[in-house]
């Protein structure tokens, strides 16, 4: 056991406890080990602060009563759970059989966590003792209560992610979303009330993000109820403890399960829609799969070869009335042809499409590619509603579509990435509602390179095509340029002289190491 906590970073905290896995278990497998521990040692802590509080306020003989926990939205952590149990016999034999009751204990004990966390998983790995002591001691400088305002987990998550990507294969489509990204989409379509759902909804993200946009508006985080449903059964876990350990209550089905195929809230209708879906997903259905299914009444069937008009087709049955939906596709998505180019008639013609949004690239950890932020909204029409306590007057902008590109937007973050900043998105956020609402106390104006709105009459003249390029102005560059592909055959022309110039390097050093000369460039 560490006897002297230090204050260290996540990433130099979580570097060194993969230090501590290599040659023990699979990379892949990292971030589900360490995950897991973060958790067990953030609730113990947040039982401690409020064990903590109600010695403060005099109510020692409540310590152990349950109710006095829950009440705050803390889980209460029975005696063999918690962490200092657990770092007291760290370098037992028998600590992984420890961990794996400690977790289960804790399941049992509450509820909400059901399901949540990984059943007798430290036992069947097999880590040896020595290295799972010291896994223990790297968690044990976390304090995982010194950041309030940020999503612990999901940072943790995003962190892995970042590291083990290429370990992990980029074909999965497994892309957490980052923090600006989301934010982006809840300031946009502005989430104060009502059912907020995602359809694959990965670590909880998008919850956490859109409950924190509420908030921080001064809104009442009880009048949003949350459903989700994730495929993948680590990250179903994974969202369970995110959304559990901030007393987020949700519903993301009894299990892990493929939207698709296993839809587990067929009935749902929600306000507000907020997703990141696997991208170009490839066989998705079989030739005969889904023909019928009632998610594409009135519209083309999806192709087999691109789920993307799939997911589209989803959340469009799951929109209310009133409902907005805010999600990101793989540019392909705004000029596909054959099936995918029908799909994108019939919203056009059905007023679906709100805005569409082209950002950045590199925002990703784990693709470099430029995406798209669609915004569907059921209700485009002239309509007064109420948000927050404020009165909105939205003009009937049915027959328009808001164009934005925003590649020439954001920051450098990390060194070889690029995040949307407040600044950018209070620009963008403001643009599109003062569009919204023109006529009635916001005026809007076309902006050369950023934003155009464009009629029904000029989507159709270009072939139902929702590439912004082709509506917004450009003023000192060729708009019918694909600039992204230019880009990144620049930089595969580029990465391929860098090699060439390396294994040339290798050859030089061969010659001289065959005259006797050892030399290093």
């Amino acid at each position: 056991m560490a006897k002297n906590k230090k204050q260290v970073s996540f990433e130099d905290a979580l570097w060194g406890a993969c230090d501590k896995l290599r040659g023990t278990v699979e990379p892949a497998e990292y971030k589900h080990v360490v995950l897991s521990l973060i958790f067990l040692k953030f609730v113990n802590d947040k039982f401690d602060t409020r064990r903590q509080e109600l010695k403060d306020e005099g109510k020692k003989k409540y310590i152990d009563v349950q109710s006095f926990y829950t009440m705050k939205n803390v889980f209460f952590v029975p005696e063999e759970s918690r962490w200092s149990f657990i770092m007291q016999n760290a370098k037992q034999n028998d600590i992984a059989l420890k961990i794996d009751t400690a977790l289960n204990t804790i399941e049992k004990q509450n509820p909400s966590l059901k399901g949540a966390l990984p059943d007798n998983y430290y036992s069947r790995l097999g880590i040896d003792v020595s290295k799972l002591a010291a896994l223990l001691d790297e968690i044990n400088n976390i304090q995982t209560n010194a950041d309030k305002e940020n999503d612990i987990m999901g940072r943790v998550y995003e962190y892995f992610l970042t590291k083990f990507a290429l370990q992990e294969g980029k074909g999965k489509g497994e892309f957490y979303t980052p923090k600006s990204v989301v934010n982006l989409i809840a300031e946009m379509i502005e989430p104060y009330k009502g059912k907020i759902y995602d359809p694959c909804c990965g670590s909880g993200g998008m919850f956490v993000q859109s409950l924190k946009f509420v908030e921080n508006h001064a809104g009442n985080s009880k009048d949003i109820s949350v459903y989700g449903q994730e495929g993948t059964t680590t990250t179903y876990k994974l969202a369970k403890m995110n959304l559990a350990i901030r007393g987020i209550p949700c519903d993301l089905g009894e299990k892990a399960a493929n939207t698709f195929t296993n839809d587990l809230h067929k009935d749902l209708r929600a306000d507000y829609i907020m997703a990141n879906p696997p991208f170009n997903q490839k066989d998705w259905r079989a030739e005969n799969e889904f023909v019928n299914d009632a998610r594409w009444n009135g519209y083309t069937v999806p192709p087999t070869s691109n789920a993307n008009y799939g997911w589209i087709l989803h959340m469009v049955s799951k929109l209310s009335t009133n409902g907005t939906a805010g999600f990101l596709l793989a540019n392909g998505a705004l000029s596909g042809e054959g099936q995918e180019l029908e799909i994108r008639k019939q919203l056009i013609e059905n007023n679906l499409v709100e805005a569409i949004v082209i950002l950045p690239r590199n925002l990703f950890y784990t693709t470099d590619i430029s995406v798209t932020l669609w915004i569907l909204n059921k209700n485009k029409k002239s309509r007064t509603v109420e948000q927050n306590g404020k009165i909105k007057t939205y003009r009937n902008r049915e027959d328009e579509v808001l164009f934005m590109d925003l590649r020439q937007m954001g920051s450098p973050f990390e060194k070889k990435y690029i995040e949307l900043t407040q600044e950018d998105r209070d620009k963008v956020t403001s643009t599109f509602h003062a569009w919204q609402q023109a006529g009635a106390s916001e005026t809007y104006i076309d902006i050369p390179e950023f934003c155009y709105s464009a009629n029904k009459k000029e989507i159709v003249e270009k072939g139902y095509n929702l590439v912004p390029s082709r509506y917004i102005e450009f003023v000192n560059r060729d708009e019918t340029q694909d600039y992204d592909s230019a880009m990144k055959a620049l930089q595969s022309e580029l990465t391929d002289l860098l090699k060439q110039e390396e294994e040339g390097k290798k050859e030089l050093l061969g010659v001289f190491k065959d005259l006797g000369y050892e030399i290093k460039l």
